[in-house]
C-alpha cells in the first residue's frame, strides 16, 4: 500500500517499483479469477442438478459475461426434467373435541 502511495506522489514514476508491482499483481490475479469461478459454478452446478440437467452445463460460466447468460437462459426456458411433488388435497380439520364413541349397552346375562 505504501508503495502505490508513492508511486502516485512521484511524478516520474520508478520503472523497477511498476515492474515489481506488475508481477505481484500476475501472481495474485489467477488466484482471484479461480475463486470467483469457483464461487459462480458450484451453485451453478446444484441448481442444474436439482433442474435435471447435466451439471457440466456450468462449464458455460468459464465464457466472460455471455455464458452465464446463457445459462441463465437455458434455466429460464427449458422444460425442467424434475418430476413435481404431489398435490396433497384440503382436508377438514376433525371437529374439537372429538364426539364420544357411540353408546353400546352392556350385554343382558
Amino acid at each position: 500500500m505504501h508503495s502505490i502511495a508513492m508511486l502516485l506522489q512521484e511524478t516520474q514514476p520508478n520503472q523497477e517499483a511498476v515492474q515489481h508491482m506488475m508481477v505481484a499483481m500476475m501472481a495474485i490475479l489467477p488466484i482471484i479469477f479461480l475463486v470467483v469461478i469457483a464461487i459462480i459454478m458450484v451453485p451453478c452446478w446444484f441448481i442444474l442438478k436439482k433442474a435435471g440437467f447435466t451439471p457440466w452445463l456450468c462449464l458455460l460460466c468459464l465464457i466472460p459475461s455471455i455464458g452465464l447468460i446463457v445459462l441463465l437462459y437455458v434455466l429460464a426456458f427449458a422444460e425442467w426434467k424434475v418430476v413435481p411433488s404431489p398435490q396433497v388435497g384440503w382436508q377438514p380439520t376433525p371437529p374439537f373435541p372429538p364426539p364420544p364413541p357411540p353408546y353400546v349397552p352392556p350385554p343382558q346375562a
